[in-house]
């Protein structure tokens, strides 16, 4: 059975060497998908009975190790060093340098490097991530599967 939990943040970027528009600073409203799969807890005593992992726990994981990160934040590649040394000048704000272009590609990519170890077999029901789906817009967005 596969479940898909969709949650969304908004964050800022730039891609420095785009042709187009991407190259300057601006920011998206992201949309994150978490696909699990694992079998449908059989157990009528627990809370998950009938269920692979409760919404709410794929939620907070999420949202605890990417989401809040990311939200609100801007998503800077570490070699982009006059953005890097423009946003170290603000004030108390929220950067977050990566090692690799802020691309959807790359930030899906992240997200499920982040997350994979996360979603494990804790449950006994061979519990594991399947896919990170990560929207730019709405009409944009980068699957990064388990091979």
């Amino acid at each position: 059975m596969r479940i898909t939990r969709r949650l969304e943040f908004d964050a800022g970027h730039r891609i420095p060497n785009h042709q187009s528009q991407c190259r300057h600073l601006h920011g998206h409203r992201y949309a994150i998908e978490i696909t699990l799969s694992g079998g449908v807890i059989d157990a009528s005593e627990r809370p998950d009975d009938g269920m692979v992992m409760d919404f709410s726990e794929v939620k907070a994981i999420a949202k605890r190790h990417v989401v809040d990160l990311w939200d609100h934040a801007f998503l800077v590649w570490c070699k982009d060093q006059a953005v890097v040394g423009f946003l170290a000048g603000l004030p108390e704000h929220k950067t977050v340098v990566l090692d690799r272009v802020p691309t959807a590609e790359n930030l899906a990519s992240l997200a499920f490097a982040i997350l994979d170890p996360l979603y494990r077999d804790s449950y006994g029901n061979h519990l594991r991530l399947e896919r990170v789906r990560l929207y730019e817009t709405p009409n944009c967005w980068a699957d990064a599967d388990r091979p």
